[in-house]
């Protein structure tokens, strides 16, 4: 989710995304790109600063959301297997981006599931909207969402992942307090960020484990588990209090 005009996490991976689904050729995401590792950190910095400048063209923000080498350090597959996702789920992607995680939790959910895909960013969502209208996806719904609500269904959601999105969220105690409405009974939020570590730390983009946990339990949530494989975010699920 864009908040205010910051970047979020979303975005696919180059090619691999891609093999997930059958698909018409899409030459955009066809583009390699290999830097060392040196530069690719230095890119991606230099087009996070640059983002403002360009927000307004959709492919620059996809890169940006994507980042050079993602795959590499996301570790997408250890966090789908440990977010614990069951067939028939709907989760929420928050913060969808261009979809990088989309593309990744659909076929986990499979097809009695459903991911909603949450974003403010219009443009975004309609690139999203384009990549998979070449696939057989039919199991996400794209919600253009406010600033201030995801537009989720009440009490409908069995897990909430948020990925590189939670430090642009203003008044997030706020914020995660109203999302409990919007969680199943035994519903979970799992929060991944930017903790500090590696450049982010100079651009701002970012929040503090410490502060992570703190802005949770004041809206209501304790820890379920906690990961430490990530060498540059935090990864934690929480579920509401007293339920």
């Amino acid at each position: 989710m864009r908040i205010a005009g910051h970047t979020p996490h979303g975005g696919q991976s180059a090619v691999e995304p891609d093999r997930m689904f059958p698909r018409a050729e899409d030459p955009v995401n066809r583009v390699r790109f290999c830097p060392t590792a040196l530069a690719a950190t230095q890119y991606t910095a230099l087009l996070l600063l640059a983002i403002p400048l360009v927000s307004g063209c959709t492919s620059l923000r996809r890169l940006a959301y994507e980042g050079f080498s993602r795959d590499s350090w996301q570790q997408s597959a250890r966090v789908i297997g440990a977010l614990g996702i069951r067939p028939g789920d709907r989760i929420a992607d928050l913060g969808a981006g261009s979809g990088y995680f989309t593309v990744r939790l659909s076929p986990a959910v499979g097809p009695r599931g459903k991911v909603f895909a949450v974003d403010v960013d219009k443009d975004m969502n309609e690139y999203l909207r384009r990549r998979l209208a070449g696939t057989c996806v039919e199991n996400v719904e794209i919600i253009l969402a406010r600033t201030d609500d995801p537009l989720l269904p009440d009490a409908g959601i069995d897990l909430v992942l948020t990925v590189n999105t939670y430090h642009h969220i203003h008044n997030r105690p706020g914020y995660f307090r109203s999302l409990r409405r919007d969680l199943a009974p035994a519903g979970r939020v799992a929060v991944i960020d930017f903790d500090g570590r590696k450049f982010m730390r100079l651009l701002g983009h970012y929040t503090p484990k410490e502060t992570l946990l703190r802005e949770m339990s004041e809206a209501g949530y304790e820890v379920v588990e906690s990961y430490d494989f990530l060498d540059r975010q935090s990864f934690v699920i929480f579920r509401a209090k007293n339920r």
